[in-house]
């Protein structure tokens, strides 16, 4: 995967707005070689978000979801899923921190799953399905899904990497039905 460029601003002493870094994000992953690559951008652990300080707001580990309160900006590369399809997804979810967002029902796709999450997807090249308990939509480059805490799953079937920016943004549970 490209590195992906990552500039942050932020403020200096007397309150002027400064660049406070310009470089690769210092948080990549791919959490069980299931042919994912993550790229966390930034991260947010309350609401309203405070843009008090410089410091750098990624450490590890990599969570699936974000924080209670929080947010999460990142840039996932789908492999096809040719390639996909061989990675260990038990433990691509696990080292998210997300065994429990994994759905073990059978599901028509190997990557279903659900968060309590509100996630803004953007396809930055490529398509991919977006994959639904009940039906799909082929989303091309330049395409947004608004994704409310459904059980889904990325489809990639071509030949290439596709990559999606997302913003997760923490939401309160569905109830179980």
């Amino acid at each position: 995967m490209q590195q992906i460029r990552r500039v942050v601003t932020g403020h200096d002493a007397a309150g002027r707005s400064i660049f406070v870094s310009d470089g690769a994000s210092p948080l990549t992953a791919s959490p069980g070689r299931a042919g994912v690559t993550v790229t966390e951008l930034w991260k947010t652990a309350e609401m309203p978000v405070s843009n008090a300080g410089n410091s750098e707001s990624l450490a590890p580990p990599m969570q699936l979801q974000p924080p209670r309160n929080g947010t999460v900006f990142r840039i996932v590369e789908y492999q096809p899923d040719s390639i996909r399809a061989t990675g260990d997804r038990t433990a691509h979810f696990s080292e998210m921190g997300a065994s429990e967002a994994l759905d073990r029902g059978g599901a028509r796709h190997f990557g279903f799953h659900k968060t309590h999450t509100i996630d803004y997807a953007i396809v930055l090249n490529g398509e991919i399905y977006a994959m639904l308990d009940e039906g799909e939509r082929l989303l091309k480059t330049g395409d947004v899904l608004v994704q409310r805490g459904t059980n889904h799953a990325w489809s990639n079937r071509t030949d290439e990497p596709v990559r999606v920016a997302f913003v997760l943004i923490d939401a309160q549970p569905l109830p179980e039905r």
